[in-house]
């Protein structure tokens, strides 16, 4: 397969290339949702940021002009279900190309996370499709494509730290994070994002996170700024339906008292440390009620290119 350890474009043939690219996981700092809109969509307000947790996506032009999927995962579906898929498929449409194209996913971000998985494969793929057919596409062209898919791929073609407001499409990048390690704990659950939202009465919102300080701090480089003013509204829904995610996020709120968060619409729940030796000892704490348990890094400053596509 397309997998390789070091992930770049790399010339093939003569007249072909293959293009592998980085899709990583995103984090929600905070998550608001303001009111539903005449669309059928929510209004958001969310601080998203990324980190060292990804999945690779290899791309290989086809002569025959069919988009087909590979993954090491057997959980992921391999047919037009697939944003990676869709995201081929679309590029396709849009510009009118006839070739096909073999995507290779090599799954490490966990499915139906709330870490968007799904939409940065989709965002990686517009991006090397972007090259790999020599497009010249700009990063607006694929941020409005990317918004036809889903709602965070957007932010996962810009990447580094940003502010998201309408759908998620409306992004005001932001300073960086101040380095720590995040520890990722997905319960065994996977949950549907729409569904989640569904669940959502906005008018019965009790308390809406602070996002104005969270930019402030974040704007500051004050890490307890920034941990003292995490939020999200759609933790209440999930811990409703799924009181075994409550319990992991006061398991964890135990150890590390404040940067304690579901992200996005779940089930994952991390926390945000300083110091390298108490990230391993809550590592070590929740492999022994959770299966999927990962200690990382923050990506920090955004790509050079993330802008110009």
């Amino acid at each position: 397969m397309l997998y390789r350890t070091v992930w770049q474009t790399v010339m093939m043939e003569a007249d072909t290339l293959s293009v592998f690219v980085k899709a990583p996981a995103k984090i929600n700092l905070s998550l608001d949702v303001l009111y539903r809109r005449p669309d059928g969509y929510h209004e958001v307000d969310m601080v998203m940021t990324m980190v060292d947790l990804a999945d690779r996506i290899g791309l290989e032009e086809r002569d025959d002009g069919e988009i087909r999927v590979w993954s090491n995962s057997g959980v992921i579906p391999l047919d037009e279900r697939n944003l990676a898929w869709r995201a081929a498929s679309l590029l396709r449409e849009r510009y009118g190309i006839r070739r096909g194209v073999t995507i290779s996913i090599y799954k490490e971000i966990p499915v139906s996370a709330g870490l968007a998985g799904g939409s940065s494969d989709a965002a990686a793929v517009l991006k090397g499709l972007n090259r790999l057919w020599r497009l010249g596409a700009s990063w607006e062209e694929l941020a409005a494509l990317g918004l036809e898919l889903g709602s965070d791929v957007p932010f996962c073609l810009l990447q580094g730290t940003a502010r998201a407001r309408g759908r998620g499409e409306r992004l005001e990048p932001l300073p960086p994070m101040p380095a720590c390690w995040v520890v990722l704990a997905k319960p065994p659950m996977g949950l549907s994002t729409a569904d989640v939202y569904g669940q959502l009465d906005v008018a019965r919102i009790e308390g809406h996170p602070n996002i104005p300080a969270l930019v402030a701090a974040l704007e500051n480089g004050d890490f307890q700024g920034i941990v003292a003013q995490m939020g999200n509204v759609l933790e209440p829904v999930v811990f409703r339906q799924y009181p075994e995610v409550a319990a992991l996020k006061e398991r964890m709120v135990r150890f590390a008292r404040r940067g304690v968060l579901m992200s996005g619409s779940g089930p994952t729940v991390y926390a945000l440390l300083r110091q390298e030796a108490q990230a391993r000892k809550l590592s070590r704490d929740l492999r022994g009620v959770c299966k999927e348990v990962y200690m990382v890094r923050l990506l920090g400053e955004r790509p050079a290119d993330s802008r110009t596509a």
